[in-house]
């Protein structure tokens, strides 16, 4: 496998950064391509740069590490670029929380849908167009890999306003597989998988061939009330097992709050773990012994698979990322955003054709489709006539003066990070 540039946009993440270099010195074939982090925290990503220097020596992965806060001079002649950035992404979530339950809107996570994803897009769109606004210019052919949420939107935007290829990753089947091991017993089955981001249905379930959907019905009645339980009533009314959570697809529908509840995100429990994670990270970086061990794991994220399978050629299938439609769910629009099952090579990502989902389940992720379009309008234009539009048209929304009282606070705190609405 030839070496190639790999630029990493939001390096200095106290737990994605060291999952992504992990991944990147299990890479085979990789050594002699160049890796560059880049953040605009200059003191954690020399923490960052540092750690990386001292993985990439104990594991023999041969990489040229390189670090920098300009992201401009790291772009030139990059293949790959994997964005995980967020502005603040606690402290500003925490208010796209808050906010909308002080209005009486009863949202149930408000990082992806509902007034609480809104918000984050308006945040989070622009910054990450205008990255590769700059991939245009200076690395016109590489390949965006996007992690930063909210991921559908984010890859809609993408699409429909620069000409850079792009795909979306998200761990979200695997955490509906290990609900879907814990419901039943089982382990190592095959799955299909499709839907859009954090609201993905199980097509099938299989085992050696045998249909495990009966299996996975009978031991879902069995389980503890409090067990999953938005996603096993959706399964009971719709047919299928959601991926990948109860909050995750709560974000989505209207009625979620009466099995999840109303306490959102523990952001003192993150926290704490970004510190404590964020410690061991700085011990790593000086010397601690223990990296020897640590470099032995993977993270099991899939940016480096995409990269491998590319650069090799293998026709890698992937269970899900996050690409325009074209066909692949037909009914759902052809240009919506859909997370499907991929075949990953030398040219390109090509998703799988799924066929249609069932007719409850498509009217359930059409809505979401067409409030992601008005999301997107307004994140690039910066009207608030269409962001309230977009408000108006989610589900999660109960009431127009509430809405309107909502979006309103959320532009006027947010209004440092959204200059495009003036």
């Amino acid at each position: 496998m030839r070496s190639t540039k790999i630029v990493f946009i939001g390096a200095a993440s106290a737990s994605f950064g060291p999952a992504c270099l992990l991944d990147a010195i299990h890479c085979e074939g990789l050594a002699g391509s160049t890796l560059v982090l880049v953040d605009i925290d200059a003191p954690r990503l020399e923490v960052m740069a540092r750690l990386a220097r001292r993985l990439n020596e104990v594991s023999g992965a041969g990489l040229r590490i390189e670090h920098t806060t300009d992201r401009r001079e790291a772009l030139p002649g990059a293949e790959f670029v994997i964005n995980s950035i967020a502005i603040d992404r606690n402290e500003l979530w925490k208010l796209d929380w808050s906010i909308p339950l002080k209005h009486g809107i009863k949202q149930v996570l408000g990082e992806n849908g509902g007034p609480g994803g809104l918000s984050h897009s308006l945040r989070n769109i622009p910054a990450i167009l205008d990255i590769c606004h700059d991939m245009e210019r200076l690395c016109p052919d590489a390949l965006f890999i996007n992690f930063s949420n909210p991921e559908s939107r984010v890859c809609l935007a993408v699409s429909k306003h620069t000409s850079i290829k792009s795909v979306g990753l998200c761990h979200g089947v695997y955490m509906g597989i290990d609900s879907i091991s814990r419901i039943t017993g089982e382990k190592g089955f095959d799955v299909v998988a499709a839907g859009i981001n954090h609201f993905t249905w199980f097509l099938s379930i299989t085992q050696g061939g045998e249909d495990l959907y009966p299996l996975l019905r009978e031991k879902s009645r069995q389980c503890a009330p409090d067990y999953l339980p938005l996603s096993r009533r959706m399964l009971d009314v719709f047919g299928l097992f959601p991926s990948p959570s109860d909050d995750h697809i709560g974000e989505y529908l209207p009625y979620a709050w009466e099995a999840t509840g109303l306490e959102g995100y523990n952001f003192a429990a993150a926290d704490r773990d970004r510190e404590k994670q964020w410690a061991v990270n700085v011990r790593l970086a000086d010397g601690d012994e223990y990296i020897h061990e640590y470099a032995k794991h993977r993270s099991g994220e899939k940016a480096f698979d995409v990269i491998r399978a590319t650069l090799a050629n293998t026709n890698e299938l992937l269970l899900a990322v996050n690409i325009p439609n074209g066909g692949c769910i037909p009914n759902l629009p052809a240009d919506a955003v859909v997370e499907v099952p991929a075949a990953v090579g030398a040219s390109g990502i090509v998703g799988q054709r799924i066929g249609e989902l069932p007719q409850g389940i498509a009217a359930l992720c059409n809505t979401q489709v067409a409030v992601q379009k008005l999301v997107v309008e307004a994140a690039v234009t910066g009207s608030r006539q269409v962001a309230l539009q977009a408000m108006l048209a989610d589900p999660v929304i109960q009431s127009a003066d509430a809405a309107t009282q909502c979006l309103d606070e959320l532009l006027r705190v947010h209004a440092a990070h959204l200059p495009q609405f003036g």
